[in-house]
């Protein structure tokens, strides 16, 4: 069937939520050091740090998410946000352009980067 792409918005969505995730599972780990309250409270510590990053990285992407450009996928005719030259509909997963440059070429990731070769 292909590649399956995903959303930039949506990958950055899942990271912060894979941060909580982390974040419990390291405090859950603290309860089995109940016998040291140091080794105990430095595990509590940490977990409470990936969750504080995962705050930190949902605050981000909804600051960025507030200057993205919303098109309307040709494709399931819903309003979808674009970050960068590419990106996907986050709903179907339809590639996405904004530049006529890039209109018909295979979809790419790459082309976001700013550091890319000209080789084409």
């Amino acid at each position: 069937m292909g590649v399956k792409y995903s959303s930039k918005i949506n990958k950055i969505r899942t990271f912060a939520l894979s941060l909580i995730f982390i974040g419990f599972f390291v405090m859950y780990a603290g309860i089995f050091f109940r016998t040291s309250p140091i080794v105990m409270t430095l595990f509590m510590i940490l977990g409470l740090l990936f969750i504080i990053a995962s705050t930190v990285v949902y605050f981000w992407i909804g600051m960025l998410s507030t200057k993205t450009v919303q098109v309307v996928c040709p494709s399931c005719n819903k309003v979808t946000k674009m970050l960068g030259r590419v990106d996907v509909c986050m709903y179907c997963n339809e590639p996405l352009t904004l530049d006529p440059a890039l209109e018909g070429k295979e979809f790419d990731e790459k082309y976001n980067r700013k550091t890319r070769n000209k080789k084409s």
